[in-house]
């Protein structure tokens, strides 16, 4: 899904940029991209109304953590998909060698029971 771009700031202050409309299936990006499949989702310990969502590399050694602000008491919840393309350099390594681990086997789960882009 290609689409205009919107800036969205994290619970760190840090602005990045999502598809709109809102789904977490593509961004946009330039250069080479990487395949990247949900391996946790949960909500921000700092705020209730923020769904954070971490994909990461199918050999668990890189991810992208992802945050989503909504009425979780109210309204829906944002789309999440089992995977979305992201740029490699929006990647970042995981030092910790048993977060790899459970990353790399959250991804293959997903990998064996959904399709990239079917909701979550």
């Amino acid at each position: 899904m290609a689409g205009r771009s919107r800036p969205v700031r994290t619970v760190a202050g840090e602005v990045r940029f999502d598809v709109v409309p809102g789904r977490m299936t593509e961004t946009d990006t330039a250069g080479e991209t990487e395949r990247v499949w949900m391996v946790e989702r949960t909500f921000s310990a700092d705020s209730p109304h923020i769904l954070v969502i971490v994909y990461a590399t199918a050999d668990g050694s890189q991810y992208l953590q992802k945050e989503r602000a909504f009425n979780r008491f109210g309204g829906s919840a944002p789309e999440v998909t089992a995977a979305i393309e992201v740029s490699s350099d929006a990647l970042t390594p995981v030092d910790d060698a048993e977060r790899r681990d459970r990353y790399a086997t959250e991804a293959e789960r997903m990998r064996e029971r959904h399709e990239p882009t079917e909701p979550v």
